[in-house]
């Protein structure tokens, strides 16, 4: 298939990921997250050090993260779009600086504030590029009764839900496509009872399992990631990743990366082969970065092709 050319002519699974260079720009979308956010530290160390040990940190950095925080910014610069965001961050001092560098980063937010403190979250970054995450602090996540513009979901194309209550994922359903990962809970997805176009998660990550049958209605797809063995969507069957041709910088953001990008492209009517394949794309660019933002794959400034975040001198974020 070349996408650009024919977008209804609908490969298997068997030859995603399709090249990059074939995949056509998204249209003009309107899309949001509901989510949460994180205050991450990102500490690069040649090996997680042994316990006892004193260790000096190749590098550091600190952004607002959190996998909300980073589908909405990847599906911002997907579609050169601001992207709407609701959220909740604690009224304090880390809250008001997450918010204003998730702003500059393309999102227009919609903030519950809470009196809770505001997520934080220490990520150590190893010499494969593979990350250890503690988090600090209880995850934070608007709901249903928040007052906050819900409305808004109503002329949505597509919506990805990381955290919130049964409450807001019924307004998240107003969208046209509605997507989700199992780290919403599946108690709160079971008690919302609405219909998930995708539930994306990983395969290796105990926290997203997934068993048919949790979910009524079911998921109309489940897209269950496997790094770079690629995965599995059911129904469709396997896909693999990108082949990669540098080493990994780092894992952080890679499959949150991925589910904005399949997000994207469903809301976009785009075959299931295409969309799996901006995904992989996307997950595979923001492996090559520092941090979540800096590989994260974009549209042109012309607006006709892709750039990956690590082509146009971004590096880090």
């Amino acid at each position: 298939m070349n996408a650009k050319s024919d977008p209804s002519a609908a490969p298997t699974l068997a030859s995603v990921p399709l090249p990059l260079e074939s995949l056509p720009p998204l249209p003009p979308l309107h899309l949001a997250v509901v989510g949460h956010v994180e205050m991450v530290s990102f500490v690069e160390v040649a090996q997680l050090p042994p316990a006892g040990s004193i260790t000096t940190a190749k590098g550091f950095h600190q952004c607002p993260a959190g996998g909300g925080a980073v589908v909405a910014v990847q599906l911002a610069r997907l579609t050169g779009q601001p992207v709407q965001f609701f959220t909740a961050l604690g009224r304090d001092g880390i809250g008001e600086q997450a918010a204003q560098e998730l702003s500059a980063l393309g999102l227009e937010l919609h903030v519950a504030w809470r009196e809770a403190p505001t997520r934080q979250a220490i990520t150590f970054i190893d010499g494969d590029g593979e990350r250890t995450i503690t988090v600090i602090g209880e995850r934070l996540a608007a709901n249903g009764s928040d007052a906050l513009p819900w409305e808004a979901l109503s002329h949505c194309d597509g919506v990805f839900v990381t955290a919130a209550d049964a409450g807001a994922l019924g307004h998240a359903r107003q969208a046209k496509v509605l997507t989700a990962t199992p780290r919403t809970r599946l108690g709160v997805l079971q008690e919302a009872g609405v219909r998930l176009d995708a539930l994306i998660g990983s395969a290796l990550d105990p926290a997203e399992t997934y068993r048919d049958g949790d979910l009524q209605p079911p998921p109309s797809l489940v897209i269950r990631t496997e790094g770079g063995r690629g995965g599995q969507v059911s129904p469709g069957g396997r896909f693999l990743a990108p082949q990669r041709t540098r080493p990994v910088a780092d894992t952080y953001g890679a499959g949150d990366s991925f589910a904005a990008g399949v997000t994207a492209a469903l809301a976009a009517q785009w075959p299931l082969a295409a969309a799996i394949s901006l995904g992989c794309h996307c997950g595979a660019a923001c492996l090559d970065g520092r941090g979540p933002y800096g590989g994260q794959l974009r549209r042109a400034e012309s607006g006709e092709s892709w750039v990956r975040g690590l082509e146009t001198g971004a590096g880090s974020g």
